[in-house]
């Protein structure tokens, strides 16, 4: 059973960078800010960015939406296959190759932000950046949890069944199958560090097990 703490978003911003910027200085820290889309993750993890500045953390923005597999590979049993969104889209060893591992202890701290524009379907040729010790990457992303991912801190904001089915469009609801999926699966409100409850934008709660 989970109850419910409300929060302000400001509230929520300072909380969480506190919560990121106390972890030891001379080490890198890998955040996902997880949730569907309707949740709007990519806004909290921008939100993050200058707070963590101000606190003495350099930052590198990452979207898991930028490591998506080659439309080849991800749409092999169409466009609107539930299970195969939930499990072949997000290039997993990409993203852990390329951001999360560089990251480790003792690694490189050579980061590559962006590997494949999806909407084009070739790769951005970025180059990689160096992000210094005690730097954030903080990256945002849909079904990110259940992948044993190498993050430091997760958060996860969800949204209850009915505002989820509300806030996504119709020509994306053949993905919520795949979102009730990762809730029984995954478990993301078990395994996040913090789930923050986004149902109404501007009344939002810190969920807390009991």
């Amino acid at each position: 059973m989970m109850r419910a703490r409300p929060i302000s978003r400001d509230v929520l911003v300072e909380e969480l960078a506190e919560l990121i910027a106390g972890r030891p200085r001379e080490e890198w820290v890998r955040v996902a800010v997880d949730g569907a889309p309707a949740a709007r993750p990519e806004a909290l993890a921008d939100e993050l960015v200058a707070p963590l500045r101000l606190r003495g953390r350099p930052v590198l923005r990452v979207s898991a939406g930028d490591f998506l597999r080659p439309a080849s590979l991800r749409l092999e049993h169409g466009r609107t296959d539930p299970d195969a969104f939930y499990e072949d889209w997000l290039d997993v060893k990409a993203l852990r190759r390329e951001v999360l591992e560089p990251l480790d202890a003792g690694g490189s701290g050579r980061v590559l932000p962006a590997l494949w524009d999806s909407s084009v379907d070739r790769a951005y040729r970025s180059p990689y950046e160096e992000l210094p010790p005690g730097g954030v990457a903080l990256v945002d992303g849909t079904l990110l949890l259940g992948h044993g991912l190498p993050f430091d801190v997760s958060v996860h904001v969800w949204l209850s069944p009915g505002a989820l089915s509300r806030g996504t469009p119709e020509e994306e609801r053949w993905r919520l199958p795949a979102y009730e999926r990762y809730e029984r699966e995954a478990r993301p409100q078990r395994w996040a560090d913090v789930v923050v409850r986004a149902d109404h934008p501007t009344r939002l709660a810190v969920l807390i097990g009991s």
